[in-house]
């Protein structure tokens, strides 16, 4: 059901709201590796971005505060990188 009402909730806000639906740019390896290397940052981080970022930043876990830290630098880095490289 929570699928489900993700895809539907999505079509209906499209629907209502006039907006175009979102358009992939990317090749299909291309998200594949990405998922991938997710997959093992993910693994190497002991826990998601979520995970780290809602709960253990709530408990103050200090390896959660670090590793989300650490997430979001690297994110700013890749995003101000592939916008100029682009």
């Amino acid at each position: 059901m929570f699928v489900a009402g993700i895809i539907i909730g999505t079509f209906m806000f499209h629907w209502l709201s006039g907006r175009p639906y979102p358009q992939i740019h990317e090749n299909f390896p291309l998200a594949i590796l990405a998922g991938l290397i997710v997959g093992v940052g993910v693994r190497l981080g002991s826990g998601c971005t979520s995970g780290h970022g809602v709960c253990g930043m709530s408990r103050l876990s200090l390896r959660s505060i670090v590793a989300t830290g650490v997430f979001m630098s690297v994110a700013i880095v890749v995003v101000t990188a592939t916008n100029i490289l682009l």
